[in-house]
C-alpha cells in the first residue's frame, strides 16, 4: 500500500510540472530562458513562443500532444534545463514507485496463494507379485526328510497384492495406508513358513490369518515432521517405519525374509501393531526412539493392551549415522517373549522364545555402496547379540541365555544389462550360542541365497532365485545326523 501511496505522490508532482510550465511567459529557440524572439528564417511563421507553444496545423504536424500541448521537434530545441531536470528525476520516481507498487502487488498476491496453495493430495501405488516354485530336502535323516518332502514338497503358485494409498495434507506430513492380500498358507506352505522350520518364509508371503485372497489394512499410520523431529503415530505401524536410517541396502529385490533384517533379526524383528515413535535427525547424525505392541488393539486383560505384560511390544533405540555412499546403525530393542516377535531362528531357538520374558537385544548394521555401478558390489553387513531372561514362574534350566546371528549381502547393479540386478547374501539366522544351566549348544545353521532381477520394463521385473538352508532345525537335527533344504522360485513383480 505504501508503494501505491508512493506512485500517486509522483503523479501529482508531474502534473505540477507540466501546469507549472505552461504558465512559463517563454521559451528560448535555443533552449536558454530569455525574452522570446520574433519569427526568423528558420522559425515557421504564424507560431507563437509563449507556452503552450501551438503551430498552425497546415505548418507542422504535430508529434505529441497532451492536454492541449503541442510539441514539434521541429519547432523547439530545449526547454529551461530545470525543468527537464525536474521532469527526469519525477520520470525516475515514478518508475520506481510503480515497480515497487508491482512488487507488492505481487507479493500480496503470493501471499495469498501461500495459504492456499496445497490441497490435500493422495496417490495410490501398487505392487503384485507372483511366486512359481518348490523346496527339495536332503540329507542322512531319512525320516525327517521323507515326512517334509511329502508335506512340503509340491511345486505351488501364490501370490501376493500390496496397495498403498499416501496423503499429505501439507506437502511435508503423510498418512500411509497399505491394503494387502495374498495366498501364503503359514500352515501348509513352505514359502509362507509352515515348515519344516520358518527360516524358508519368503518376504512376499502373505495371507490374511482368517482366510486366503482378503484385504486388510497391513499398515496405517501419520507421519509428521517437526523442526528437526519427525513423529509417527498408528494403530498398525512396524518398527522399522519408525527409524531414521535404514543400515542395508540389501536387498533391493527380496526373496528370504530373514535376510531383510540387517543382519540382526532380533533388534530388528519388525514388530507390527499399535505404535508411536520420533526420531531426530541433523547433520547426518540420528536418534530413533519408537514403542510398538503388537496386541495393543485388544482390551482382554491377559492378552493384549498397551504396555502390558501381554502386550508384545518392542521398545527401540536406534543412533545412526548417514553418508552419501555409507551409513551404520547401532540398535537396542527391549522384546517381550511368547509372542512370537522373533520369527527367524532355528527350532531349537524359537522353543525358548515361546516362554514368557524378555530379549534384550542389540544390533550393529551399516553398508558401504561405489559412486558409480559396475563389478564393484553394495556390500551390507550386519550382527546382532541377544540376551534372553525368563519370567520368575519358568523353569530355565537348558533353555538359551544368548543367541546371535549375522548377514552378509552384496549386490551388483546394472549387472550384464542396464537395470538388472544381481544378488546374494550369506548368514545365520538366530541360534543358540549359550544356555542356562547347560553347555553351549550345537545350534548351528547357514542360509544362502542368489537371485537375478531382470527388469523388463520400468514396471515388470523377473527375478530366478534359489536358496539352501543347512541345519535349518539347529539343534533339533536328529544327533549325528544332517538335513537341509532347498528352494528354487521364478518371481514375477508388476509395479503400478
Amino acid at each position: 500500500m505504501h508503494s501505491y501511496r508512493s506512485l500517486y505522490g509522483a503523479l501529482k508532482r508531474f502534473h505540477a510540472s507540466l501546469f507549472a510550465l505552461s504558465l512559463s511567459s517563454h521559451i528560448a529557440w535555443d533552449g536558454s530562458a530569455s525574452a522570446a524572439p520574433g519569427p526568423t528564417e528558420n522559425q515557421p511563421s504564424g507560431c507563437t513562443f509563449s507556452f503552450p507553444y501551438v503551430c498552425p496545423e497546415e505548418e507542422v504536424a504535430p508529434r505529441h500532444a497532451h492536454q492541449g500541448v503541442t510539441f514539434e521537434a521541429k519547432s523547439y530545441k530545449a526547454v529551461d534545463e530545470s525543468f527537464l531536470v525536474n521532469v527526469l528525476d519525477i520520470s525516475d520516481e515514478i518508475h520506481t514507485a510503480y515497480t515497487n507498487a508491482m512488487v507488492d502487488n505481487i507479493e500480496t498476491r503470493v501471499a495469498a496463494l501461500e495459504v492456499m496453495q496445497f490441497t490435500p493430495t493422495t496417490t495410490l501405488s501398487g505392487q503384485s507379485t507372483f511366486v512359481l516354485g518348490g523346496s527339495s530336502f536332503e540329507g542322512s535323516a531319512s525320516d525327517l526328510v521323507d515326512r517334509s518332502s511329502r508335506e512340503y514338497g509340491a511345486t505351488t503358485f501364490n501370490y501376493d497384492t500390496r496397495l498403498m494409498l499416501d496423503t499429505s495434507f501439507n506437502g511435508r506430513d503423510l498418512l500411509h495406508i497399505r491394503l494387502r492380500a495374498g495366498n501364503f498358507d503359514s500352515t501348509r506352505n513352505s514359502f509362507g513358513g509352515a515348515g519344516p522350520s520358518a527360516l524358508s518364509q519368503l518376504e512376499v508371503a502373505f495371507q490374511e490369518a482368517s482366510r486366503a485372497d482378503r484385504f486388510s489394512v497391513n499398515r496405517l499410520y501419520y507421519q509428521v515432521p517437526v523442526g528437526d523431529f519427525t513423529f509417527t503415530i498408528g494403530p498398525r505401524v512396524e518398527q522399522d517405519n519408525m527409524l531414521a536410517v535404514w543400515p542395508s541396502l540389501y536387498p533391493s529385490d527380496s526373496i528370504l525374509d530373514l535376510m531383510t533384517s540387517a543382519g540382526s533379526i532380533g533388534a530388528n524383528n519388525f514388530d507390527l501393531g499399535v505404535g508411536a515413535g520420533a526420531w531426530w535427525k541433523k547433520n547426518r547424525f540420528s536418534i530413533s526412539v519408537n514403542y510398538v505392541a503388537a496386541n495393543g488393539g485388544g482390551s482382554e486383560a491377559g492378552q493384549g493392551g498397551i504396555a502390558t505384560k501381554d502386550s508384545g511390544s518392542t521398545s527401540t533405540v536406534q543412533i545412526g549415522y548417514s553418508a552419501d555412499q555409507w551409513a551404520i546403525a547401532a540398535i537396542y530393542s527391549a522384546v517381550q517373549n511368547g509372542q512370537g516377535l522373533i520369527q527367524y531362528a532355528t527350532n531349537f531357538t524359537l522353543a525358548s522364545f515361546r516362554n514368557s520374558g524378555y530379549t534384550s537385544a542389540f544390533g550393529l548394521s551399516g553398508y558401504w555402496q561405489p559412486a558409480q555401478s559396475g563389478w564393484v558390489p553394495s556390500i551390507s553387513v550386519g550382527w546382532g547379540i541377544n540376551r534372553t531372561t525368563y519370567s520368575s514362574d519358568v523353569n530355565d534350566l537348558g533353555l538359551v541365555s544368548l543367541s546371535q546371528s549375522w548377514a552378509v549381502g552384496l549386490q551388483w547393479s546394472d549387472a550384464f544389462a542396464k537395470g538388472n540386478t544381481l544378488g546374494m547374501a550369506a548368514g545365520q539366522a538366530t541360534f543358540a550360542t549359550s544356555l542356562y544351566g547347560s553347555d553351549t549348544p550345537n545350534d548351528g545353521n547357514y542360509a544362502w541365497e542368489w537371485w537375478y532381477s531382470i527388469q523388463l520394463t520400468d514396471n515388470i521385473a523377473v527375478t530366478p532365485a534359489i536358496f539352501y538352508l543347512y541345519r535349518p532345525l539347529g539343534a533339533d537335527t536328529p544327533a549325528g545326523k544332517s538335513f537341509n533344504q532347498l528352494g528354487c522360485l521364478i518371481k514375477v513383480s508388476f509395479r503400478f
